[in-house]
């Protein structure tokens, strides 16, 4: 008797927000893939998620080597509660999630940790962006996969206002080897400019 033959997923592209809706249309999830996909074809009520082709690992006009290593990377508050995870479609933002967190080989590129579920550490994408002060413009430069921990410590200011200051801290003392002095001269820095 011959091996039972590996039947080819038809992947979807669902969005966190839209994951309850998928599964009641018949969508099922892959864990060891971390994505959703239908488990037959011709299924009407899935055709809102049919999935689009991948994004490519390096988007136009992306500089991988901005920016490297963990850092209070504080923005413009013109610019809070603005990112392209709000600027694009939620089928978008899950294809470009996807792309981010593969690309990092599902790792955080600040700290090297996985997603850690039972601490919810979780993989998420992060913006890097560059300023022009005098024109009043800010361009998207890289896009890269941070942890939760290193995340909150790149948005040092949110994580003030949410009462996680002392983690971040400490997060930040770990993973960069600063002193507490030079920490602090860090994030001072970082909200000087």
């Amino acid at each position: 008797m011959g091996r039972a033959a590996m039947v080819e997923r038809i992947w979807l592209d669902v969005a966190y927000a839209e994951k309850d809706w998928a599964k009641q249309a018949g969508a099922r999830w892959d864990p060891a893939a971390r994505r959703w996909y239908a488990p037959r074809a011709g299924m009407p009520a899935l055709q809102p998620w049919a999935a689009a082709s991948d994004v490519p690992e390096l988007l136009p006009g992306e500089d991988r080597g901005l920016g490297s290593g963990l850092f209070v990377d504080l923005i413009p508050s013109s610019c809070w509660f603005t990112n392209v995870r709000s600027c694009v479609a939620p089928k978008d933002w899950e294809r470009l999630r996807r792309m981010i967190t593969r690309r990092a080989g599902m790792r955080c590129e600040a700290c090297g940790a996985g997603e850690e579920r039972t601490t919810r550490r979780w993989l998420e994408a992060h913006e890097r962006w560059v300023y022009d002060d005098a024109l009043r413009v800010q361009r998207l430069r890289r896009l890269i996969c941070l942890c939760t921990d290193c995340h909150t410590v790149t948005h040092f200011g949110y994580a003030q206002v949410r009462g996680l200051e002392a983690q971040a801290f400490a997060h930040l003392v770990k993973v960069t080897a600063m002193t507490l002095a030079a920490a602090s001269r860090h994030i001072e820095t970082a909200f000087a400019l």
